[in-house]
């Protein structure tokens, strides 16, 4: 049977280096978010309009990207860029571009579920009142839409964050690739790890409490 010997100690001075992928991976989360949000919203947008070549395109894409694993869509933006144009993408950009674009097709399904779930005499109002359809949907359906699709929005969010390790396929030094790296240079594999599943299990843990305040903020402001 093996036993197991934890050494701690061992990667002691190392954890300072650890804890310094944090910023980086907060960096790579929170742009990815604001893309995938921002681009989620339009393709949301897309799916209900009754543009059709529109709604193909919102459809493709989101069968694409909801299609493939996500670590392939990181590798071609970052590997396939020099191929496609010429020239080598920052490792930083092809994170947060793939990251962004993938959450963006899951994301515009739950604004897509959120909208149809609004009770439709909120646009019947809003139609006979003559209010323009782009200032109904961002003052009238979407506030609304928000409130209902909040818990999932923030479920996203968490999956982007744990997910961000894949960065490490392409050289970011995030939380899990200096983990991988002192794990190297400490031969100690197994400690290094597991503190960075800790600091991923703190910043989720941390993730889910902002969500709920939110959420109840929202539901004290109806």
């Amino acid at each position: 049977m093996t036993n197991l010997n934890f050494d701690f100690a061992r990667i002691a001075p190392s954890l300072p280096y650890i804890l310094e992928g944090i910023p980086i991976t907060l960096k790579i989360v929170a742009a990815a978010a604001l893309l995938g949000f921002s681009w989620g919203v339009i393709l949301a947008l897309f799916k209900i309009s009754h543009f059709k070549p529109a709604i193909w395109f919102a459809d493709a894409y989101t069968s694409v990207f909801r299609g493939t694993p996500l670590v392939l869509q990181v590798m071609l933006i970052y590997y396939g860029a020099p191929q496609l144009f010429g020239t080598q993408i920052d490792a930083f950009v092809a994170a947060f571009l793939s990251f962004g674009l993938n959450s963006a097709a899951y994301i515009s399904e739950v604004i897509r579920a959120g909208i149809l779930a609004v009770d439709k005499g909120q646009r019947e109002a809003s139609m006979a009142l003559g209010i323009p359809y782009k200032r109904m949907m961002w003052d009238i359906i979407l506030p609304q839409a928000m409130k209902n699709i909040l818990p999932a929005l923030m479920n996203e969010f968490i999956t982007l964050t744990k997910e961000s390790a894949i960065v490490t396929v392409i050289g970011i030094t995030d939380i899990m690739r200096r983990s991988y790296i002192v794990g190297g240079q400490t031969y100690k594999f197994l400690e290094p790890i597991l503190f960075a599943g800790l600091i991923y299990y703190v910043m989720v843990m941390i993730l889910t409490l902002l969500g709920k305040l939110v959420e109840r903020r929202m539901r004290r402001s109806d």
